[in-house]
């Protein structure tokens, strides 16, 4: 439930609308709603301003079509991360009106558009093809939530002129979510060019001695690039609901 459904509940009641026992009933399930397999927290989008995001890896596609249909149910609107393409056919196959992007792994459903927030666009830089996939993570993320998205591919370090290149995209931006995986060099490039916060991605694309995202993850942490926010390796949704936090009313620019 989120506070306009809450607001038209109460103001139902007050108006003599809805009876006392109508209402009990829609807010029964309130604050969560026990699955046996999964325990929704339908109280997260009052609380946070976002509804609960489901960790699809590792759930069987009967647990996801199960926590899916029972989001829907209450009008919430719906992400799942890290699906494979099984997973995601299944959902779309009973979820006609969602989409699933075989890119980020991810599922969204709709009950209703996400309210327009944020104080600025969202940035979402990747340092190589490779990257997208974090990189449209964060994306899909971010949208779900509400904000305004930009996107650029490819403008890693071995050829900084494609990031200068992109000075207005740069200066424009409220948050700006850097994904790079070698040895990671770019969100520090980023910091220090700009005054909006950076959130780095470390991804796990890289070489043997990248040690699958430890040695990005290392580099942004031991950033010279002051302020810098490092979230783990791969997590774009991590970086996306950070960047969230930032842009909206009452965040910490």
């Amino acid at each position: 439930m989120n506070p306009t459904e809450l607001k038209n509940l109460l103001s139902a009641l007050t108006r003599g609308d809805l009876s006392v026992e109508e209402g009990m009933e829609r807010l029964k399930s309130l604050p969560f709603e026990n699955l046996g397999v999964a325990t929704l927290d339908h109280h997260r989008e009052l609380r946070q301003g976002a509804p609960e995001v489901v960790f699809g890896q590792g759930k069987s596609i009967e647990q996801l079509l199960l926590i899916a249909g029972a989001m829907q149910g209450r009008g919430s609107n719906l992400l799942i991360t890290r699906l494979d393409a099984d997973k995601g056919r299944a959902l779309c196959g009973r979820f006609p009106e969602g989409e699933f992007d075989e890119l980020s792994r991810t599922f969204v459903l709709l009950h209703a558009p996400a309210a327009k927030r944020g104080r600025g666009t969202i940035l979402v830089i990747c340092a190589g093809t490779s990257d997208l996939p974090v990189a449209r993570e964060a994306a899909v993320t971010a949208r779900t939530l509400g904000h305004e998205v930009e996107e650029i591919a490819d403008v890693g370090v071995s050829g900084l002129h494609r990031l200068l290149a992109r000075g207005e995209s740069l200066r424009r931006a409220g948050v700006i979510i850097v994904v790079a995986g070698m040895e990671g060099a770019l969100p520090s490039v980023v910091g220090g060019l700009v005054a909006a916060p950076v959130i780095a991605v470390p991804t796990s694309v890289g070489y043997g001695a990248a040690f699958g995202g430890v040695a990005a993850l290392l580099g942004m942490l031991n950033s010279c690039a002051s302020g810098l926010t490092v979230v783990n390796i791969d997590n774009g949704f991590g970086a996306a609901f950070a960047a969230h936090r930032i842009n909206s009313p009452g965040g910490t620019p």
